[in-house]
């Protein structure tokens, strides 16, 4: 008896077995895709009435990257509590968002806490505060436009009106790296009537970077800068001083850069490092207490390589400790930027999670928003 099948059935079998394949895929690439949750990423603008007629010459107009949650499509009837997200100097947006290659993929990280379980489903806003001088240090001038106002009332406003929010101080949260840590605090401790929780990572400028006795070399860089071809080949150091200077030290007068920077003819400018110093959250933080009280929660962590911001954060903790004031302070083994993605993943969004107000059934809210 012959027990060989013959070509036709074993062709027969071979074409079924295809077509069963086509259908179902591989069972590790279906389990895999029906255990991930994905949200999904808008990009949009939104003007800022308070943006027009900077004199840097800016569009009012920015760029927003937004992150809607996984179930935002499918569940009409559900409004989301919103994180602001404030990137970093020399950053935008898109840098973060994986519209340009980067360092970190902000939302990769938001889907895969999701998934995991370690955090609620947000809806996440970062405006591309990237402009003339490299970022905005989010804060009002006539240089820049009024940066801090922008993002406190424009765009949350914008956000509420246009998506399915949870429009209320409890269910919205501030956060930002390095020039957005600081941003997060100068604006999170004046509002919190709009932010109930702040989260700080590696937060730059908390103390005015200015000596008394000015090193000859960066007043030489500085005073060099004649050009905006000039200014986009210096280095970080001499970008972060006009940044600084066209956010804290405006001037109406200079005709190229509208800025007055620290350092003149190699000399200090006391009015100025007095102006500077008068931005930086840790020479200012007492004038806010009461409204650092008002908040729900805050955190703020840094990497202990990143020695002078470590630094600053055991000040700040120091101050929020001596007003009896309940907040979390970590240090850990990183760099400015080499643990970011874990530590938005593994404690900025578990931290929103405990304290931002979910509404999962808001049915009572309007549905027409997107």
């Amino acid at each position: 008896m012959n027990r060989c099948t013959p070509p036709l059935a074993r062709l027969s079998r071979a074409l079924a077995l295809l077509a069963l394949c086509s259908l179902v895929g591989p069972l590790s690439v279906v389990g895999q895709a029906n255990s991930t949750k994905v949200g999904k990423v808008e990009r949009i603008k939104v003007h800022g009435k308070g943006l027009e007629g900077n004199l840097a010459g800016d569009s009012p107009d920015r760029d927003v990257s937004i992150y809607l949650p996984p179930s935002y499509q499918t569940d009409r009837n559900r409004h989301y509590p919103v994180i602001y997200f404030l990137h970093g100097f020399t950053d935008s947006d898109d840098k973060w968002y994986g519209f340009t290659k980067h360092w970190i993929n902000l939302p990769a990280t938001i889907d895969k806490a999701v998934t995991e379980g370690k955090s609620a489903e947000f809806i996440v806003v970062t405006p591309n505060a990237y402009n003339r001088y490299f970022g905005s240090m989010y804060s009002n001038s006539v240089t820049i436009g009024n940066w801090e106002d922008y993002v406190a009332k424009e765009l949350v406003a914008y956000v509420d009106n246009h998506y399915r929010t949870i429009p209320e101080a409890t269910s919205r949260g501030l956060a930002g790296h390095s020039m957005g840590g600081y941003g997060t605090i100068r604006i999170g401790e004046k509002h919190p009537e709009i932010f109930s929780s702040l989260y700080l990572l590696s937060p730059c400028c908390m103390l005015p970077n200015l000596t008394a006795t000015p090193n000859p070399q960066q007043a030489a860089k500085m005073e060099g800068i004649k050009t905006q071809q000039d200014l986009e080949k210096a280095d970080f150091g001499t970008k972060a001083a006009f940044a600084s200077a066209a956010a804290w030290s405006p001037s109406t007068s200079q005709e190229e850069f509208h800025l007055d920077l620290p350092l003149k003819d190699g000399q200090p400018q006391p009015l100025v490092m007095a102006k500077w110093a008068a931005n930086a959250p840790l020479v200012t933080i007492d004038q806010y207490i009461s409204n650092i009280r008002q908040l729900k929660a805050i955190a703020f962590d840094a990497g202990n390589k990143d020695a002078s911001i470590a630094a600053n954060n055991k000040l700040l903790d120091g101050v929020l400790t001596s007003y009896g004031i309940a907040h979390t302070y970590e240090e850990y083994e990183g760099d400015h930027i080499n643990h970011i993605a874990d530590r938005i993943e593994q404690k900025m969004l578990p931290f929103f999670t405990n304290n931002l107000t979910s509404d999962k059934a808001a049915g009572s809210r309007s549905a027409k928003k997107k």
